[in-house]
């Protein structure tokens, strides 16, 4: 039997040549669809600036230090937040955490005056009574199985109390101190906050910590089969949520030369939403930090830019109310494409 040929003598190749491989790009944009939302905020106030005010909004100096400064405080939020969804847990309560923090971050700069080292007496103390909560609840959850939803909100009203007893006889506590002036002052805020995202991020995504948080939020059992000590990792994963609520609450007050007990009341739907925007699972097991940065920055485009055409506050409420639901139906879409 003779072997296909050429016109030019060679042999013909007689197989079938692989088939050109298609883009799925419904399951391109499911995975990327926090970015493309962003971008297209960005280019749909940038488009309303040019029109409207002949001005530019993405470039602008002043605009993109307000965003920053806006997604800075719930990002501290979210950080911690993002380890305790990926574990398939919630943390209610880092919103008043971040208030008592802010109150014991005033009142323990007071206590050293205007002395240069207030400032270092003042961050590790307000960060130590801070964990506190957090280590409650990690046990309440890890240990005594209560569910996160009602554990952590029990502490909200602990920590929401005592940030108003901490505070005295106001809800605010003010305080002149050269060193917390300096840490609220322009970018500095901003570039904590990266640093400790920097951070972070190496730790989920490179670390033994961050597989071990994976794999409790992923299958608690198989995790501790596996030899991790599954309850000892949850309550540091509270800790951790709590040490970084604390963070926030001193550059809250760094940024306003007061602490207020209320403080991160109107963030902890913030925290929250960056998380699951960014492409976390409440059932745990999935998300990363740079989700959660895309989705607080989603956050605070759109509360800025409301502000910015002249749409009543009270419209940033509903919005962010619909960008979660619309993430955790994209959420859903997703684990039926697989992605």
């Amino acid at each position: 039997m003779q072997k296909a040929t050429s016109l030019s003598g060679r042999p013909r190749a007689t197989g079938t040549s692989p088939a050109p491989r298609t883009i799925d790009y419904k399951a391109l944009v499911g995975r990327f669809w926090p970015w493309l939302f962003l971008a297209v905020l960005c280019l749909f106030f940038e488009i309303w600036s040019q029109v409207i005010q002949q001005r530019s909004f993405v470039f602008n100096t002043y605009n993109l230090q307000s965003i920053a400064l806006a997604a800075s405080a719930p990002m501290l939020l979210a950080i911690g937040q993002t380890f305790v969804i990926i574990t398939a847990g919630i943390d209610l309560s880092v919103g008043f955490v971040m208030g008592l923090a802010a109150v014991c971050a005033a009142q323990f700069t007071l206590l050293g005056g205007s002395s240069p080292w207030a400032l270092g007496l003042s961050v590790p103390l307000t960060i130590a009574v801070s964990v506190i909560p957090g280590a409650i609840n990690g046990t309440l959850v890890a240990r005594y199985r209560v569910p996160a939803f009602i554990g952590t909100l029990g502490m909200y009203g602990i920590a929401r109390g005592a940030g108003f007893l901490a505070a005295g006889s106001g809800m605010t506590v003010s305080v002149d101190n050269a060193g917390l002036q300096w840490l609220g002052s322009g970018w500095n805020p901003v570039i904590v906050t990266v640093i400790l995202l920097a951070v972070m991020h190496f730790i989920l995504s490179r670390t033994r910590f961050g597989q071990y948080t994976y794999a409790v939020g992923g299958n608690e059992q198989s995790a501790a089969r596996a030899g991790i000590n599954v309850r000892r990792h949850k309550i540091v994963i509270y800790m951790l949520a709590a040490a970084f609520a604390a963070v926030g609450g001193i550059v809250y007050t760094a940024r306003f030369s007061a602490g207020s007990a209320t403080a991160g009341e109107p963030m902890l739907l913030n925290s929250i939403a960056a998380v699951v925007i960014g492409g976390a699972s409440l059932f745990g097991g999935t998300g990363n930090l740079i989700g959660t940065l895309i989705g607080a920055l989603i956050i605070a485009v759109i509360e800025f830019g409301l502000v910015f055409i002249n749409v009543d506050a009270f419209w940033q409420f509903i919005a962010v109310g619909v960008v979660i639901i619309v993430s955790v139906l994209i959420d859903q879409y997703k684990e039926r494409l697989g992605v």
